[in-house]
């Protein structure tokens, strides 16, 4: 997968009053790791240019099953820790369906592309 788990969505919500979607966790060594930008507490706005706002946590999933070979997020870095985030367990388990779990094997070789993509854009 792309190496991260999501938490959040209209159903499922992570932060009170708040159904955005949601980085819960990194993977060391996956390709979100690799690459070093997405951290957890990121919000997601989008993926590959579609909005996550008001979609239900299995309909985001759904959007990054169906991402393609190259995936582009738009975020919004946390500033903050928030308090008291709605089902938070405490034990460093974030509560949220790990998306290699949930996603096809072949986006393991999108998620390489992605992970090449985005360094050439950094060295750009």
């Amino acid at each position: 997968g792309l190496g991260f788990n999501i938490v959040g969505g209209t159903d499922q919500q992570y932060i009170a009053n708040d159904s955005s979607i949601y980085v819960s966790r990194i993977k060391k060594d996956g390709a979100a790791y690799l690459d070093g930008r997405l951290q957890e507490g990121d919000k997601i706005l989008a993926i590959n240019g579609k909005d996550l706002k008001d979609l239900r946590h299995k309909d985001a999933v759904e959007l990054f099953r169906n991402a393609g070979c190259y995936v582009s997020l738009k975020i919004q870095r946390r500033l903050q820790p928030q308090n008291g985030p709605v089902g938070h367990r405490g034990d460093g388990e974030s509560g949220g369906l790990p998306l290699a779990v949930i996603l096809v094997p072949g986006l393991a070789l999108a998620a390489t592309a992605v992970w090449i993509l985005l360094r050439y854009r950094q060295r750009m």
